[in-house]
């Protein structure tokens, strides 16, 4: 059987028939990239060794299997009967080290989740590392028929595999090997591996969902790309307004568009801008030790690469300062344009902090104004969050509008049709501002399902009718969410790490996260005023104490947006409590809470919430101290308010579901 998915496919009676030479020719055929001495010794030992333990076995092996999604290749996979054995060699390795235990579980995760033959089999992740000592496993399933890692060596691999071949571990019908390796792959990739992907020259179909229920991508991308093209070729200036709910991948769509329009040779450079510091700084280092573990290219000139291709918006802003030129860029795509500055945080910032006198720009009018500079085109796209400013001084898209109408009317405007909604425009008064514009509506720019989820679709909706205190709408969601994103509520921050970990596997990260105003859950030793460096704390492992993996640092909303996490922790305190059927907002200043009046502040303290409860992509727990009496910044009431009203949409604790969420469940042991 041929396929471009793996570089060899065969029955498991003729791979035995087979030379070595012919099977280790076929592999070095289709791989398409120079092929070490290393590599073909490796090849060679995985034959020899597979051929001794597979003699008398029936079923379908294949090698070198791609995972798009990660860009990496399963090892080989054996189809018996209905189990699909995923299998990862360290050759002359002496140790089970744990990234390759944490590497093999992935891939089998990886399948589960997003290859639609596997969702329904069973799936054995084995690692051999062939001069490791022999060790005793223990033959454990996860609840949705994944296996606990099996590590084995050259000598063990025999019986360890006859073991697992003679359990009864499901009755379904046997794999169609066909239809197992030519299956549909419909991944959904954090924010991190789509940077990955697509700076590697993937495609955006290729590295997201395309189920029926979820916007395509790639549509977007399409209808971005046709406003481009007309720009260019009437020599027009354009400016589009992409929205979508959280998680919809705004952010994906954005780098998606600068990687395509990256044309140097055409002289159509692109860059994706944010304001958003830590998610910069996170997918700049990603991505150059992503080139620094393929191409061995020196770190300090991959990240020279990847900061020409994703800028913090204030050092584009700082250039175009100096020198007032046109800038190299004729496509700029800027990340939560709903967070750029308003005229009076700009002003002063400009004025304070870089000595330029006389500044009196909002941010959407001098980066407008900076790209108007170009004489013949120029395109800027705009991602469009809902219910996303946190901070002061965030204008919405108010003052873009503002902008365009008093000193851009000659731009095009190209708006989703969802930008009159509320969480986007909650003025409200959208005919007022467009009235003197050059606009038009298309539906392909807005993206409406969360694919940060890929087991829930509807957690912003959940989140949205929670913060709304719309309680009837949030019991149903929250029943329809349940079974697949588990959402606990918990009064025990130490059974909320181990909740975490306990649903977390191979490299799935969790983490804490809390309000940059919870300032009084220090006592419950999550200090939201430590500032994180957030690098380590998303991107280092297990081993790393700066990492989310260790439970010691806490992210806030500003570190977080835009990013994610597998599994989170979110601690809630009384800056955000709920009283009378209602939300309260408090701020704590000096040594007591007081109130916050203010409409716009409300409103960026409910954001912040909403920014928190929408960051993880499997599941998450809600803790809510029990506070204490002899602390009057931590009354009891305080917090009561709040667990009442969560328990009230009808969120479980943990205590109740104690004995399916915590280990594994004794139903699915499989027995020797």
């Amino acid at each position: 059987m041929n396929s471009n998915r793996a570089y060899y496919i065969g029955e498991i009676k003729d791979f035995i028939e087979q030379s070595n030479s012919y099977i280790l020719g076929e592999l070095a055929k289709n791989n398409k990239f120079d092929l070490s001495e290393e590599q073909r010794n490796t090849w060679q030992q995985e034959i020899s060794l597979l051929k001794n333990i597979l003699k008398d076995i029936r079923g379908t092996i294949v090698f070198e299997y791609n995972i798009p999604r990660i860009g990496k290749r399963i090892d080989v996979v054996l189809l018996i009967n209905s189990v699909a054995y995923i299998i990862e060699f360290k050759c002359g390795e002496y140790y089970y080290n744990s990234y390759a235990i944490e590497q093999v579980m992935d891939y089998a995760l990886d399948l589960k989740y997003f290859h639609k033959e596997s969702h329904n089999l069973t799936l054995v992740p084995i690692l051999i590392a062939t001069n490791a000592p022999a060790v005793k496993n223990e033959f454990k399933l996860y609840d949705d028929n994944v296996f606990m890692p099996i590590l084995c060596n050259s000598k063990t691999i025999n019986e360890e595999l006859l073991k697992l071949l003679k359990k009864e571990v499901n009755n379904e019908k046997e794999i169609n090997p066909y239809s197992w390796i030519e299956s549909d792959y419909s991944p959904t990739p954090t924010i991190i591996e789509a940077a990955q992907a697509l700076y590697n020259n993937h495609s955006v179909v290729n590295i997201s969902r395309n189920d029926a229920g979820a916007k395509n991508l790639h549509e977007t991308a399409n209808a971005i790309d046709e406003i481009i093209n007309n720009s260019k070729a009437k020599k027009q200036k354009s400016i589009c307004f992409i929205t979508g709910v959280p998680g919809a991948g705004k952010t994906l769509a954005g780098l998606n568009i600068a990687c395509n329009r990256h044309i140097f040779e055409e002289k159509e450079h692109a860059v994706f801008l944010s304001g958003n510091g830590p998610l910069v700084e996170v997918l700049q280092e990603a991505l150059a030790r992503d080139e620094l573990e393929r191409t061995g290219i020196r770190k300090g000139e991959a990240l020279r690469k990847t900061k020409s291709f994703i800028q913090i918006i204030h050092h584009f802003r700082d250039d175009a300062i100096r020198n007032t030129k046109a800038p190299l860029e004729k496509v700029i795509i800027f990340d939560e344009a709903q967070r750029a500055w308003d005229k009076q945080k700009t002003s002063k910032f400009m004025q304070k902090e870089k000595g330029v006198a006389n500044f009196n720009k909002s941010e959407p009018e001098f980066l407008i104004e900076v790209m108007d500079r170009h004489q013949d085109w120029a395109v800027i796209i705009c991602l469009v969050g809902g219910g996303q400013e946190i901070n002061e001084g965030e204008a919405g898209l108010q003052e873009w509008f503002n902008a365009l109408n008093n000193r851009f009317s000659n731009w095009n405007v190209y708006l989703s049709n969802m930008i009159e909604d509320s969480e986007y425009c909650p003025s409200g008064n959208l005919n007022d501002q467009l009235k003197n514009l050059k606009y038009s509506f298309n539906d392909k720019l807005h993206l409406n399902v969360s694919m940060r989820s890929f087991r829930s679709e509807k957690l912003a909706d959940f989140v949205k009718a929670l913060l709304d205190v719309n309680i009837e709408t949030a019991k149903s969601i929250y029943k329809e969410l349940m079974d697949r994103y588990p959402i606990v509520l918990t009064r025990d921050l130490e059974k909320a790490k181990q909740w975490v970990k306990s649903k977390a596997r191979g490299t799935e990260r969790y983490g804490i996260i809390a309000s940059s105003g919870a300032k009084r859950l220090r006592k419950e030793g999550i200090w939201v005023q430590n500032k994180v460096n957030a690098v380590n704390w998303f991107l280092n492992g297990k081993t790393d104490v700066r990492s989310s993996y260790y439970l010691e640092e806490t992210a806030t909303e500003f570190d977080i947006q835009g990013l994610e996490l597998d599994f989170s922790i979110v601690a809630w305190d009384a800056n955000f409590g709920f009283e009378g059927g209602k939300f309260t907002y408090h701020f704590f200043k000096g040594n007591k809470w007081e109130n916050i009046n203010k409409e716009s502040d409300r409103n960026y303290l409910k954001n912040a919430y909403r920014v928190l409860l929408t960051r993880a992509r499997q599941g998450m727990v809600i803790y809510v101290p029990l506070g204490d009496i002899n602390d009057w910044t931590r009354r009891p009431s305080y917090y009561n308010g709040i667990y009442n009203y969560l328990r009230n949409i009808g969120i479980r604790t943990l205590d109740e579901q104690e004995n399916e969420l915590f280990d594994i469940n004794e139903s699915h042991l499989v027995n020797e």
